[in-house]
């Protein structure tokens, strides 16, 4: 009897070291889950992760992947982009660069989760990319407010 019991605690530790063992890894070099914006044009889709993700309350406390998407474009079809509930659910900015000028839009929370894009603006010429930026508000000494990104997700467009 004590045989069979020395038996199963061997057996249950060696489970137990193996779980841990499979749950560190699975979890070691996993990234943060940060939301993830889409661009679609010209039958091209792109996927992209955060620039610089930053906490709200902390805007230098950051997460900085680097991530920039790129999506394949021509003069003829826009770019479609679409936001997660995650960003949409915030005030955010459209930040739209052309050859001759940017376009700033600013949307209010909850109010878009998709946006139109035009790949050629008659004043401004061609898009040469396009970015999604959460602000915050932040205050300097001197008491002044102004907004801050505190996360970023950039897109470059690349012509046929």
């Amino acid at each position: 009897m004590k045989r069979i019991v020395a038996v199963l605690a061997a057996v249950a530790l060696i489970a137990s070291i193996g779980s841990g063992v499979l749950v560190w890894r699975l979890t070691r070099d996993r990234a943060p889950d940060l939301p993830e914006i889409s661009a679609y044009s010209s039958g091209h889709l792109a996927r992209v992760g955060p620039y610089r993700f930053c906490q709200v309350l902390n805007p230098t406390d950051c997460v900085v992947p680097g991530d920039q998407g790129e999506v394949p474009v021509t003069g003829r079809r826009p770019v479609q982009l679409s936001l997660p509930p995650a960003i949409a659910k915030a005030p955010w900015v459209l930040l739209r660069a052309y050859e001759d000028g940017d376009v700033v839009e600013e949307f209010r929370p909850d109010s878009r989760l998709a946006v139109t894009i035009p790949t050629v603006d008659p004043q401004r010429g061609r898009l040469n990319g396009f970015a999604v930026q959460l602000p915050t508000l932040v205050r300097d000494e001197e008491g002044n407010e102004f907004p801050v990104p505190h996360a970023e997700w950039s897109v470059r467009t690349v012509w046929s």
